[in-house]
């Protein structure tokens, strides 16, 4: 294999106007010019023949007597490619790349027919690799499900009382409203912070909602507070704390969780309310637990008010009138510890199966090093050098502009 430094050669002439102009056809490669964690290239399938208008992306199509569109596709997906785009960014606040940068990228080049055997045995082995991702998220699939039936017998009292029939109440249970059973409900403080982390448990902090997730709490979720701005200690968050978001897209408001553990000098979020239980009522996991319930969520998905998805809000009015089911503190403590029992269980499988899904993604990497390092397939000593072909492109390239001198002549001659 050897290396091109000038990806255009890669595009032939009579195609260009048609790129510049976005039309997009089966096989054509699509790469976003932004560059994240995430960037992926697109290829498209054959049902694909179509115009786009997108700025922000480069539609690639490769030449196919020079180099096959499923080889250049699967470059793309190397980290090796993604480190060369990483190191031609430009931009500080919307980091890309543009088109005289990409054509400075280097790609291996083997002979088309050794290409197109490359591409064959990565297609072979991420067929089986495919399938075993496809079975590890249809397993995390079924853990959502699972936990989402603990809390519903959980709440149901399906969990500590055997013979609980239907929908009855057991009868050490009773309803009561969330206003009864809480001593305070406040919402935190929004000031503008640093657009940064604090990691520093003697820095204030403001917690993003991203902090409030479905049963735990991330802590590293913040902004740092200004040194400028005191900080407003009343809302600082202490273990024992039950937080909901209480504004947001529809998608995360409504999430719940009690804090275990929690560093000092973290101040809850406006857009967000913390709750404090009386403590002889009712268990703060207990309750945390309940929200997290499907018949809760349900409901508090049919409070959620706004007009668009986009930003909704959840009434602290409408949220204290909720009813809940409460047992006596003994039996809250019990299905607290049975749900715990269950739910730590399925964390276990969960923490497996990612890291499974990590495992996998680095052998598709390890596949496509070697692939485009010459060693997943055999070399045939039949094909012609990569380096000829080189030569016989750089030569094509050079006739391109004297046909177009000569052309011209001819025309400006009649």
């Amino acid at each position: 294999m050897e290396f091109r430094n000038e990806f255009q050669s890669f595009v032939t002439e009579s195609k260009y106007e048609t790129i510049k102009k976005h039309t997009v056809a089966k096989g054509d490669i699509i790469l976003s010019s932004f560059v994240s964690e995430n960037i992926r290239a697109v290829i498209l399938p054959d049902s694909i023949d179509k115009a786009i208008n997108k700025a922000d992306c480069f539609l690639i199509r490769p030449c196919v007597s020079k180099i096959c569109n499923k080889y250049l596709f699967y470059y793309f997906s190397t980290r090796e490619m993604y480190q060369q785009l990483i190191n031609k960014i430009h931009g500080a606040t919307r980091p890309r790349i543009n088109t005289t940068q990409l054509k400075l990228c280097q790609i291996p080049l083997a002979y088309l027919p050794e290409q197109h055997r490359i591409v064959a045995k990565i297609e072979e082995l991420f067929s089986s690799l495919d399938k075993g991702i496809e079975s590890l998220k249809t397993a995390q699939q079924q853990l959502k499900v699972y936990r989402q039936a603990v809390l519903k017998w959980a709440f149901e009292g399906k969990l500590t009382n055997k013979n609980t029939v239907g929908g009855e109440l057991p009868k050490s249970w009773k309803w009561t409203k969330i206003s009864d059973v809480i001593k305070t409900l406040d919402q935190g403080w929004s000031p503008k912070c640093e657009n940064k982390s604090s990691h520093h448990n003697n820095e204030w902090a403001v917690i993003k909602t991203t902090a409030i997730q479905l049963g735990y709490f991330l802590e590293t979720e913040n902004k740092l507070l200004p040194i400028n701005l005191e900080p407003r200690k009343q809302h600082e968050l202490q273990p024992g704390d039950i937080l909901i978001t209480r504004a947001g897209p529809r998608v995360r408001v409504g999430v719940c969780c009690m804090i275990k553990h929690v560093r000092p000098k973290l101040i809850n979020s406006d857009k967000v309310y913390r709750i404090r239980v009386k403590a002889n009522e009712i268990i703060p996991n207990f309750l945390a637990m309940a929200l997290n319930s499907p018949d809760y969520s349900d409901e508090i998905e049919r409070m959620k008010t706004g007009i668009s998805d986009s930003g909704l809000n959840l009434t602290q009015k409408g949220f204290v009138q909720i009813l809940i089911k409460l047992p006596p503190i003994k039996e809250q403590q019990l299905i607290v510890s049975e749900i715990e029992s269950r739910l730590s269980v399925c964390d276990k499988i969960e923490e497996s199966i990612v890291q499974s899904l990590k495992q996998a993604e680095s052998l598709r990497q390890s596949i496509l090093k070697k692939a485009f390092e010459g060693k997943l397939v055999p070399q045939d000593p039949n094909d012609e050098p990569a380096g000829v072909l080189l030569e016989r492109i750089r030569r094509e390239r050079a006739e391109i502009p004297a046909a177009k001198t000569k052309k011209t002549r001819c025309k400006g001659n009649k």
